[in-house]
């Protein structure tokens, strides 16, 4: 038996509840993983409170990431005892997630754990610090470098843009961090951000398709009005990385920036992201995360409290990363 955070679908509404499941419960897998630990993502909020129709059948248990032990491995890459992290691969949303004290995945999902990260520390990165990493990859892949100017993080006291924060200020760049709460401003500047500036400038409409060039680059979890903005003040051949949309899936813009500024829109996808890909930004997390930050990033709750988190991290109310101690 182990415990889980089980959703119903009552009536429409979907009610959550933690219970004690049986092995047999758990979908089919070729590895089962005893969990340590998972964290709340904003995929996790919509799942939890029945938005977005991203859950299709009930009951269900959420969690799109996780980290633990192999308990069994019918997979040639796994045995019992190897620690290893999951993200992405629609697990929590169309399979049972790491809200759970044991999970069963197809073992192409999962990366070893790397060496040097524990369990907690690899969940205080979690999905939301693995798609930052990814970003920062893409934006130096495109020519970013420290020297090239300023580099915006919008939502960045959000879990991929405090991230995004704490990685590029140890990278040496200068970053400038926008958020639209003033008791996060201590907060960023201790995970390395230059210059803090409202949000509430990028949240109104684009009144032009360009704007005076400022941006050397942007790591943008926001969407909407926010990314249009942040496109109509990229410099000249600059790019921008496109993580979240917390702020609204539509963009209403123009293509004159790509035209007469060259600026790259880049799509940063941690979902389906290829398994090579994944271990090379876990390898990079390592060397460019500075893992002494993770404590300031991150806050640790129980399996009781996913629900309430899940609220709030829908409401723009959570600062940086939520760890789950399954066992506690």
């Amino acid at each position: 038996m182990f415990r889980a955070l089980v959703l119903e679908d009552v009536g429409g509404s979907v009610t959550p509840s933690i219970r004690e499941l049986d092995e047999t419960t758990l979908p089919a897998g070729d590895v089962t993983v005893a969990v340590e630990y998972t964290t709340v993502n904003y995929k996790d909020g919509l799942v939890v409170n029945g938005a977005g129709g991203l859950v299709k059948r009930y009951p269900h248990v959420p969690g799109i990431d996780f980290a633990g032990t192999v308990l069994e491995s019918r997979h040639a890459a796994y045995r019992a005892g190897d620690k290893v992290v999951l993200t992405g691969w629609r697990v929590g949303e169309v399979q049972w997630g790491g809200c759970a004290q044991k999970a069963s995945v197809n073992g192409d999902w999962l990366v070893p754990l790397p060496a040097g990260l524990s369990a907690r520390q690899a969940m205080a990165v979690g999905t939301a610090g693995l798609t930052a990493m990814l970003a920062v990859i893409a934006l130096e892949a495109h020519g970013l470098a420290a020297a090239s100017g300023e580099l915006l993080v919008t939502g960045a006291a959000g879990g991929v843009g405090s991230v995004a924060t704490a990685i590029l200020a140890q990278r040496g760049y200068q970053v400038v961090a926008s958020t639209g709460r003033a008791e996060a401003h201590d907060y960023l500047r201790q995970l390395g951000a230059s210059t803090i500036v409202d949000r509430s400038p990028f949240s109104e409409p684009a009144k032009r398709p360009l704007e005076a060039e400022r941006w050397a680059g942007c790591v943008d979890s926001v969407g909407g009005n926010t990314l249009a903005r942040v496109l109509a003040q990229t410099k000249y051949g600059c790019s921008v990385a496109a993580v979240g949309l917390a702020g609204g899936s539509k963009l209403e813009h123009t293509v004159i920036p790509f035209l007469l500024r060259g600026v790259n829109l880049l799509g940063i996808d941690s979902v389906m992201c290829p398994r090579e890909r994944r271990i090379e930004a876990w390898r990079r997390i390592l060397t460019d995360l500075p893992l002494d930050r993770l404590d300031a990033l991150s806050t640790e709750v129980r399996l009781e409290d996913v629900p309430r988190v899940a609220g709030d991290i829908l409401k723009g109310q959570v600062r940086g990363r939520v760890v789950v101690n399954v066992n506690a």
